[in-house]
């Protein structure tokens, strides 16, 4: 088996904004796993805000390129299970490994990956489209570029966010998402739900910092609108934290460590009463393709980041009116397309 790199620049049709950062571009580190004709696909991006690079995460992998090169790669938990102690600080590039190698697994099986879990595409939800945080003017215009039945809108302003919202739904009958990515305090949080809830507003994602255990609990208990955590939930232990505290989970695979833990958190949200989400973090068909697998599995789904790039590297699922509409391909349905491939 051998390991390749690939280091790609993604740039986005809109600058994308949240509440603590915007960009232009965002740079991916695909890996893939090659095995005679087999060809298995995995990424994780770039993120200030967890203090990630591509240096990083390819430093990270070439350490260990031949405990990874000489595996047998007969089961990717357990190939998940021999990686983990050499990519534990570098969840992000462990993910993009075990991304491959599920890929490539399946591939081997002559299989989509969700058959051989034995899932039923026919249950998957629909994804959202974020439309990231901006002038109002400009956020319709995007609404106006993309029409879906299912937004998410970045929030993050105080003092300007039910304004924005209010401005938004004159213009879609679509269901709304609010994310306030860790902007907001308790009072605003409680306030706000009642006032997006007659909005036409589904859930509110991560209103308060991710620390604040006292504050989300009176948020969780006074809320008019579901809470999903997100960077309050990052590893598998923290699903168990957020119970109580939360109505459900954000799971993003980059910071959980890829599909093996990710699959092991809904297993546990579920045990647990909570709602399940996966989301994404601008990644592009190759990672979206293998979040989807997981789609039979959610509630919810943020897989929309191949859609605000203008630079896709590979071909995969796609999603017709937030349907997903899987790839007429093996494993995870990736195929790249970078140079002359």
């Amino acid at each position: 088996m051998q390991l390749i790199l690939h280091r790609v620049d993604l740039r986005l049709t809109h600058t994308f904004t949240i509440a603590h950062d915007s960009r232009d571009v965002q740079p991916t580190l695909i890996v893939e796993l090659q095995d005679g004709n087999y060809r298995g696909f995995g990424e994780a991006t770039a993120t200030r805000y967890y203090g990630i690079t591509i240096d990083g995460m390819a430093s990270a992998l070439e350490a260990i390129r031949e405990r990874i090169e000489n595996h047998s790669l007969a089961d990717p938990e357990q190939f998940w299970a021999d990686m983990q102690p050499y990519l534990a600080q570098n969840s992000f590039a462990l993910c993009a490994l075990d991304q491959a190698a599920w890929d490539l697994w399946a591939k081997r099986q002559g299989q989509p990956l969700y058959k051989l879990w034995n899932l039923d595409p026919s249950n998957s939800p629909l994804t959202d489209y974020t439309i990231g945080l901006d002038s109002p003017e400009r956020m319709v215009q995007k609404m106006q570029e993309r029409p879906w039945p299912l937004y998410k809108i970045k929030l993050g302003r105080p003092e300007e966010d039910i304004a924005l919202v209010q401005a938004l739904r004159r213009h879609t009958d679509a269901t709304f998402r609010v994310d306030a990515n860790c902007g907001w305090n308790v009072a605003d949080a409680i306030q706000k739900s009642k006032i997006l809830a007659s909005l036409g507003v589904e859930f509110i994602e991560q209103p308060l910092p991710a620390d604040d255990w006292e504050g989300a609990k009176r948020v969780y208990e006074q809320s008019a609108l579901p809470i999903i955590a997100d960077e309050s939930c990052i590893l598998e232990s923290d699903v168990d934290r957020c119970a109580g505290y939360f109505h459900g989970v954000n799971i993003k695979l980059t910071k959980c460590g890829g599909i093996t833990p990710a699959r092991r958190m809904i297993f546990r949200a579920r045990e647990l009463g909570l709602r399940v989400m996966v989301g994404c973090m601008t990644e592009s068909s190759v990672g979206i393709s293998a979040i989807a697998q997981l789609l039979p599995l959610l509630d919810y789904a943020d897989l929309d980041g191949a859609m605000l790039i203008a630079n896709d590297p590979a071909t995969g699922v796609t999603f017709g009116d937030g349907k997903v509409v899987y790839a007429k391909e093996n494993g995870t349905g990736v195929r790249l397309r970078l140079g002359n491939e």
